[in-house]
């Protein structure tokens, strides 16, 4: 049995719970993945559920996996046409003036033998447009809802530092990694759109890091 939690449940779609850590492919070097689990989240079908978009390994939330292979072509297809709300939390590391806002950064991949890859922004890379709010402040902290409404590599860690001023904290990429045991994104909410069914809609309640820090979700 998995130990993970099911948001969303139906014949064509489940929404996990993703545990922050977890990556969804095999490290190189071993360990678990969420592909160990698949097995158990078949729940009764023929098939395991695949997953339709990524979460980095650090971010936890909603997940959203298909049950066969017609639903992750359509949900893939919602994604690409930007029809699905994402709603992240993210805490910032430093304060923001404004109270909310638009972020949209052009970004493009980078790679080098030092530090491997990375996204930058970048005039001439791909379209990249975050709309983000601010919920709290603490103690040098800022709680950030984010709404990507593209869904590019490290989008939301990169309009951060590069758009807000802050990094994530945690951040050991676009930050400087401290602060926290990881970076701190959270998808706290997931909808898609289906023709002729209800929506898939899935909230996940805010980490336990998240309030160790005296945020909440409200």
């Amino acid at each position: 049995m998995s130990a993970i939690d099911i948001l969303f449940e139906d014949g064509e779609a489940l929404v996990i719970d993703k545990p922050a850590g977890l990556p969804l492919d095999p490290p190189r070097k071993g360990g678990p993945s969420l592909q160990d689990e698949l097995p158990f989240l078949r729940l009764g079908f023929a098939r395991e559920p695949q997953p339709v978009h990524r979460l980095d390994q650090d971010t936890s939330g909603c997940l959203l996996l298909a049950r066969n292979p017609k639903a992750l072509k359509r949900f893939g297809q919602a994604f690409e046409e930007r029809l699905v709300t994402k709603r992240y939390l993210g805490v910032v590391a430093g304060q923001i003036a404004q109270n909310e806002g638009t972020i949209n950064l052009a970004l493009s991949k980078v790679s080098t033998a030092k530090d491997g890859w990375r996204m930058i922004p970048a005039k001439q890379g791909k379209p990249a447009v975050t709309h983000w709010r601010k919920l709290a402040e603490r103690d040098g902290l800022t709680l950030v809802e984010f709404r990507p409404e593209t869904g590019r590599t490290h989008q939301i860690r990169v309009h951060a530092a590069s758009g807000l001023g802050a990094p994530l904290l945690g951040d050991p990429v676009y930050g400087d990694g401290k602060g926290a045991a990881r970076t701190m994104l959270h998808a706290a909410g997931l909808t898609v759109p289906r023709e002729g069914k209800p929506d898939i809609a899935a909230a996940s309640p805010l980490p336990a890091d998240f309030a160790a820090l005296g945020f909440s979700d409200g």
